[in-house]
């Protein structure tokens, strides 16, 4: 897509992820004249509302394009060398986008969490995306960026100390702060609406290897109860975001060619504490997370406020176990709330490391770490409020 006008094409920049991604744009890459960008969106009012809303130049792009006009994707696409969409649920809304990508050689960018409809994008276009050179790239924010890159940096560190990759990594949340958009709600109803309509799909929201076609590993431990780990010495509660984390974790050891083996097993879990108190309180979490899934929830372009995303954060642990029991350790840390404050940046910079840094990066269907690896961490680091370190 050498012709292209635009590096980059926000699609959905009046929902409100797609309106943070922009003001990203907007604000670190004010400066930077050899990026071109543009806002995309249903309603060209709306769009010029965001654009002075967001401090945009006035001359921002503006280009009106509908999820249920495919002519209007089509026309959008082609001027485009990527696309970021933020328009969920990718379930109802994505598949001509992600079909006009794929077969234009244009990459592509989003924050899906929806497995069974992840793996049937993985089916359908893959070979296609491949000879194209589309480079696709799902589940770029808080799913599953953190959690993928947690788990190759602590693998680089256990090849290091270990000599090898270790086949069991384990991956916990010690501290996290932040809420939910409507987006995030309408995708997660729109997913379980058509699971219980087809059992297929059931399947797959259950299967640990969804998005690995034609390789199974080994059984995975479930993580959907509390449990005492004896190797952190605390109890643990299940981590709502674990059935799609761990998806792109399999995914990226399979698309690396199984540096983690094929005997690799990885889970995600919440630490609640030691003791009873630490029992009491994972048991008080999954009571509150089964209260949540039955309350109402926040309309689609609904999100947290500014002082509640710039005071959210993340802290994530991620362990390494060797057969003889060794251990290495290492974090990754946010400075904003997971789902909007450090996911808005996350997409920007996987879109701007891609078009820059991992230029050689195929054609094909990815993972965000799978893809870019090394590369990415570099970038988020130096520009997205995310630290990667080793624990003592």
């Amino acid at each position: 897509m050498s012709s292209a006008k635009f590096d980059i094409v926000v699609y959905g920049a009046t929902g409100f992820t797609g309106q943070l991604v922009a003001e990203y744009l907007t604000a670190h890459y004010k400066d930077d004249k050899s990026l071109k960008w543009a806002m995309a969106g249903r309603s060209l009012d709306k769009l010029k509302s965001v654009r002075d809303a967001i401090g945009a130049p006035a001359d921002t792009p503006l280009i009106v394009a509908d999820a249920s006009d495919a002519a209007s994707l089509k026309a959008m696409v082609a001027q485009a060398k990527s696309v970021i969409t933020t328009v969920g649920p990718y379930l109802l809304y994505g598949n001509d986008l992600i079909a006009e990508c794929a077969a234009t050689g244009t990459d592509y960018f989003d924050l899906c969490g929806e497995v069974p409809w992840m793996r049937r994008m993985i089916d359908a276009h893959s070979a296609t995306a491949r000879t194209s050179g589309a480079r696709i790239v799902f589940s770029c924010g808080y799913d599953s960026i953190p959690f993928e890159l947690g788990t190759f940096f602590v693998q680089e560190e256990a090849k290091r100390v270990f000599g090898a990759a270790a086949t069991r990594v384990k991956g916990r949340v010690r501290e996290m702060r932040g809420t939910f958009s409507g987006g995030t709600a309408a995708s997660s109803k729109a997913i379980f609406e058509a699971a219980s309509k087809d059992a297929s799909l059931l399947a797959l929201l259950r299967d640990p290897f969804a998005l690995t076609p034609d390789f199974k590993g080994p059984k995975q431990p479930p993580g959907n109860k509390p449990i005492y780990d004896e190797d952190l010495k605390t109890w643990l509660t299940p981590f709502f975001m674990a059935n799609i984390n761990t998806r792109n974790v399999h995914r990226s050891n399979m698309l690396l060619g199984f540096p983690y083996g094929r005997d690799f097993v990885y889970d995600e879990m919440q630490i609640a504490g030691p003791g009873e108190q630490g029992e009491a309180l994972a048991k008080q979490i999954v009571a509150a997370n089964n209260r949540m899934a039955t309350q109402a929830q926040p309309k689609p372009g609904e999100g947290p406020s500014k002082e509640e995303r710039e005071n959210g954060m993340y802290d994530l642990l991620f362990v390494a176990i060797a057969p003889d029991g060794r251990q290495v350790r290492a974090s990754v840390k946010g400075d904003r709330d997971p789902g909007y404050g450090s996911t808005s940046k996350m997409m920007a910079e996987c879109a701007v490391c891609l078009l820059r840094d991992a230029t050689d990066v195929e054609g094909g269907i990815w993972t965000p770490g799978a893809a870019m690896q090394h590369k990415l961490i570099k970038r988020l680091q130096k520009h997205a409020g995310l630290t990667f370190a080793v624990e003592a």
